[in-house]
C-alpha cells in the first residue's frame, strides 16, 4: 500500500524521474513530468542506447561512467534540445545522476532526476550579460574622462574620494601612491580653502549638488583658477551616498574677464571724462547708456532720457525727421550723422554733431553714439561765411569797376594815340630832341596801353577760374593758341615743338588752358636771347605717380630765381625790365595753377633759358 503512495506521489512530481536499469542503463520507472520530457516514447524494459531519444552522446556517455563508477553526479543547467519543446528557445534543467545499489551494494542502475531551471539560466545569462555591458561602458566611461581635459572625481557622503582620474595626477604632480583626501586640501589656496571645503560639506549635507571657483596649486607651484561642478547620485527614495564631479581649468579665461572687466571701466571711465554726450544703444536702436556728462550738460537722469530721451532734446521741427531717419539707419546698419539742435540744461538750443556707428561681434550689433557740440564752431562758419560773401561781392565790384576802368579808359588812350601819330606826321620842331621826346612819348602810350590789356586780362582771368572742366585735347588747344602767336613765332623764326603722346588729353577748364599755354609760350618767344632763335618744347607727360603734367622748356634771357624751383610770381612784377611788359602773365599762370589743386615749378639759368613744370593736379 506504502509503495503504490509512494510510485503515485513520484509519478505525479513536477520534476523528471527515471531509473534506468542494468548496464544497459534499460528504462524502468519513468513518471509523468520525464514521459514529457523524453517525448512519450519510453517502453520498459528498452535500453536507453539503442532507444530514440533525445539525449546527447556526452550525457549517454556520463551516465554509463557513473554507472561502472558508482559515484554520483549533478550536471548544473544542462541544455536540452527536446523535442518536444521550441528549438528556437532551449531549455535547462538541473540533472542529478543517483546509483542505485542492492543490499549487497552492487550496482543495480541509475536514478535520474531532471528539475527544469530554464527561467533562472535565462536570467543568469541576462544577468551575465547586463555585467559584461556594464564593464565595456565602464570601460569606456573611464577613457572618456581620462582623456578629456579635466580632473573627474567621485567622493562619498563624507567627502572621502572614491575615484580621481589620472589628470589630478598630472595636474599636481602628486605620485600615483599620494593620499588623495589628505593632500588634495592642502592644495588649496590658503585664502579658498576654508571656503571651499564648507560649501562642499554643506552641499553634501543637504544632498545637493556644487558649483565654485577656487585656486589649485599645479606641479610648478603656480596656483591657478579651477571650476569645481558635482551632482549627487540619487536613488529615490534613499538618500545620496555618492557624488560624481568634474573640476576644469579657467584661469587664462577668468583672466580675461578680468581684462575685459577693468577695460569696460577704464572705458566707461574714458567716456565719462570726455566732455560730449556718449551713448550706446541695442540693435533694436534703444539707447541703454549715456556717460555722465550726458546728465550734466542735459540736466536730466539715464532714467528721464529713456531709451529714446535724446530725440526729445532736440529742436521740435526736428525731431520728426532725426527719429525718421534714426529708424531707417536702425532697420538698415547704416552710419546715422546729421546736424541738429539740441536743448542743453538752461533751455539754450545748440548745434551738435550727432553720429552713430554699429558694432557687430560676438554678442550681436550694438549702436555708439556720440553727440558733439558745434555750436561755436557753427556760429563762426556762419560768421565767417557772411564775411566770405561781403568779401566776394566786394572783389566782384573790385573787378567790375577794374575791368570797367581799363574799358573806359581804352578810348582816352585810342585818341591819344591818334593825335600823336597825327602830331607826328604833321607837325615839325626845331628842338634837337626831337626824336628822343617822341619816342618817349610812344613807348609811355605803348606800356599805358599794355598795362590796361593785362588788367582787363587779369580780372577776366579771375572770372574764369571757377569755368566748368571737361576732356580736352592738349595738341588742339595748344595748336589754337600758336594760331593767335603766327606773327611773333614768325617774326623771331621760333622753332615750337608740341610733343603730347605722353598724356595727350586733360580735363580742365578750356580758358584756364588757354590762358596758362598762352603766358608761358608767349613769354618765350618774348624773352628769347638775342643771338639766337628761340626753341621752345611743350611736352605733356605723367610724373611718378601717374598725375599729368606740362613741361614748357626754352633756350631765352632765362631768370634770376631767389627761391627755385616753387617760386611765387606777384601782380607786375618784371625780370626784365627793359623788355616792354606788364608782369601779370606768370601770377596769372600760377593763380590759374594753385586755384584747381596743383602747383607751378620753375628752373632756369641766365642767358641758358627757362623751365616751366606745371602740375596740373597734386
Amino acid at each position: 500500500m506504502r509503495e503504490q503512495q509512494l510510485q503515485s506521489i513520484l509519478r505525479h512530481m513536477p520534476a523528471g524521474i527515471a531509473t534506468l536499469l542494468g548496464p544497459e542503463l534499460r528504462y524502468g520507472f519513468v513518471n509523468e513530468a520525464m514521459q514529457a520530457l523524453l517525448g512519450g516514447n519510453t517502453p520498459e524494459g528498452e535500453p536507453l542506447a539503442t532507444h530514440l531519444s533525445p539525449l546527447e552522446a556526452d550525457l549517454l556517455e556520463v551516465m554509463q561512467q557513473v554507472y561502472q563508477s558508482g559515484r554520483p553526479y549533478v550536471a548544473k543547467a544542462y541544455r536540452l534540445p527536446l523535442a518536444a519543446f521550441d528549438e528556437s528557445a532551449p531549455r535547462y534543467f538541473d540533472l542529478a545522476l543517483e546509483p542505485l545499489h542492492d543490499e549487497n551494494d552492487q550496482t543495480l542502475g541509475l536514478l535520474l532526476f531532471a528539475v527544469d531551471v530554464t527561467a533562472q539560466e535565462e536570467a543568469r545569462q541576462h544577468a551575465h550579460e547586463l555585467a559584461l555591458e556594464t564593464r565595456r561602458l565602464d570601460a569606456r566611461l573611464r577613457v572618456l574622462t581620462e582623456t578629456a581635459p579635466q580632473i573627474t572625481f567621485t567622493t562619498d557622503a563624507a567627502g572621502a574620494y572614491e575615484y580621481v582620474s589620472p589628470q589630478w595626477y598630472y595636474f599636481t604632480g602628486q605620485p600615483p601612491t599620494a593620499d588623495v583626501n589628505a593632500i588634495w586640501p592642502l592644495l588649496i589656496h590658503p585664502d579658498d580653502r576654508l571656503r571651499v571645503l564648507y560649501q562642499s560639506d554643506t552641499a553634501r549635507a543637504n544632498g545637493v549638488g556644487w558649483n565654485y571657483e577656487y585656486r589649485l596649486r599645479r606641479h610648478d607651484g603656480q596656483y591657478r583658477w579651477m571650476l569645481s561642478r558635482a551632482l549627487p547620485e540619487l536613488h529615490a527614495p534613499d538618500k545620496p551616498v555618492f557624488w560624481h564631479g568634474a573640476v576644469t581649468e579657467v584661469h587664462d579665461q577668468r583672466e580675461l574677464a578680468e581684462a575685459l572687466r577693468r577695460g569696460e571701466a577704464e572705458l566707461q571711465f574714458l567716456a565719462d571724462s570726455i566732455p560730449q554726450l556718449i551713448w550706446t544703444a541695442t540693435a533694436e536702436g534703444f539707447i541703454d547708456y549715456y556717460n555722465q556728462h550726458t546728465a550734466e550738460y542735459t540736466g536730466r537722469s539715464t532714467q528721464d532720457l529713456g531709451p529714446t530721451g535724446w530725440i526729445s532734446l532736440l529742436e521740435p521741427r526736428e525731431q520728426a525727421a532725426a527719429a525718421r531717419r534714426w529708424v531707417q539707419c536702425v532697420g538698415t546698419g547704416e552710419n546715422y550723422e546729421g546736424l541738429y539742435q539740441m536743448r542743453r540744461h538752461d533751455g539754450q538750443y545748440r548745434w551738435h554733431i550727432i553720429r552713430a556707428r554699429q558694432l557687430t561681434d560676438t554678442r550681436g550689433p550694438r549702436w555708439f553714439g556720440a553727440c558733439t557740440d558745434v555750436d561755436d564752431q557753427h556760429r563762426l562758419r556762419e560768421v565767417l561765411q557772411t564775411q566770405y560773401d561781403e568779401l566776394a561781392r566786394t572783389n566782384r565790384d573790385l573787378d567790375t569797376f577794374v575791368y570797367t576802368a581799363s574799358h573806359d579808359l581804352k578810348q582816352p588812350l585810342f585818341n591819344l594815340r591818334g593825335l600823336f601819330d597825327e602830331l607826328h606826321r604833321v607837325a615839325t620842331f626845331s628842338d634837337p630832341e626831337q626824336e628822343v621826346l617822341i619816342q618817349m612819348v610812344d613807348e609811355a602810350l605803348s606800356q599805358f596801353e599794355g598795362t590796361l590789356q593785362d588788367l582787363a586780362a587779369t580780372v577776366q582771368n579771375q572770372r574764369e577760374l571757377a569755368a566748368p572742366t571737361e576732356t580736352l585735347d592738349l595738341r588742339s588747344v595748344a595748336e589754337e593758341v600758336l594760331l593767335g602767336l603766327r606773327a611773333q613765332v614768325e617774326e623771331s623764326e621760333a622753332v615750337v615743338e608740341l610733343q603730347m603722346s605722353q598724356a595727350p588729353t586733360l580735363t580742365y577748364g578750356r580758358a584756364n588752358l588757354r590762358s596758362v599755354l598762352h603766358n608761358l609760350i608767349s613769354n618765350a618767344l618774348k624773352f628769347a636771347h638775342p643771338e639766337r632763335a628761340p626753341h621752345i618744347v611743350v611736352r605733356s607727360e605723367l610724373s611718378e605717380t601717374g598725375q599729368p603734367q606740362l613741361l614748357v622748356q626754352d633756350n631765352g634771357l632765362g631768370m634770376n630765381l631767389q627761391t627755385e624751383p616753387t617760386p611765387a610770381f606777384h601782380n607786375f612784377e618784371r625780370q626784365h625790365p627793359r623788355i616792354s611788359g606788364a608782369g601779370v602773365g606768370l601770377y596769372l599762370v600760377q593763380r590759374i595753377v594753385d586755384s584747381r589743386g596743383g602747383h607751378l615749378a620753375v628752373t632756369s639759368k641766365v642767358n641758358e633759358g627757362t623751365s616751366f613744370l606745371v602740375h596740373w593736379f597734386e
